[in-house]
């Protein structure tokens, strides 16, 4: 990923926080990923981490319209992620989805903390201001469904190097970047 792509990218994404009244803290830590796959308008997150503690983690997130965060779970973490702006479009597995092992065809998952049926691998939307709590295990991808989109995420302890699983074993959780233009802000895997 450019140097340069990477600043546009968190110019706009800083424009639609403003232009949706998210004040972010002062001096925010940016992370910005391709996940490896080097096709950011295909699957990219732009991520400013909001608070980091022993105990919990927030997280405030910005994709577009055909960007997609690749299937992945969590061993430790447990999350809600919450649509802030426009409308998230989830896929959850009660288990790793290329299994050969049977799955539950509806399994249930918390939706603004009431029990919701769900069918595995399914789209389903989360409108903005609505939540799914996710436990460890529970594999799930998602996409904005909107020209735009700014996502939540509220956790327990985030551990970015030792608790994302990717389906894809292609998928890293860092960009590789390529220094064309002087950098606009740090990310947390340059510090």
């Amino acid at each position: 990923m450019k140097r340069s792509a990477l600043n546009q990218i968190c110019r706009e994404a800083q424009a639609c926080f403003t232009r949706h009244h998210w004040a972010l803290p002062p001096s925010p830590h940016w992370d910005v990923t391709d996940f490896g796959l080097g096709d950011f308008d295909r699957y990219g997150l732009v991520l400013v981490n909001l608070a980091t503690e022993p105990e919990y983690c927030e997280k405030l997130m910005y994709a577009r319209r055909g960007q997609t965060t690749p299937c992945h779970t969590h061993a430790r973490k447990k999350e809600d992620i919450i649509c802030r702006h426009g409308e998230l479009g989830l896929r959850l597995w009660p288990a790793r989805p290329d299994t050969t092992q049977a799955q539950p065809v509806t399994f249930a998952v918390p939706l603004n903390g009431v029990p919701l049926s769900v069918r595995g691998g399914e789209l389903f939307p989360l409108a903005a201001g609505s939540r799914v709590t996710l436990v460890p295990g529970v594999w799930h991808e998602f996409a904005p469904l909107s020209d735009d989109c700014i996502i939540g995420e509220v956790s327990t302890a985030n551990d970015d190097q030792h608790d994302n699983f990717f389906l894809n074993p292609a998928v890293g959780r860092f960009p590789r970047l390529e220094e064309d233009e002087p950098a606009l802000i740090r990310l947390l895997s340059e510090s």
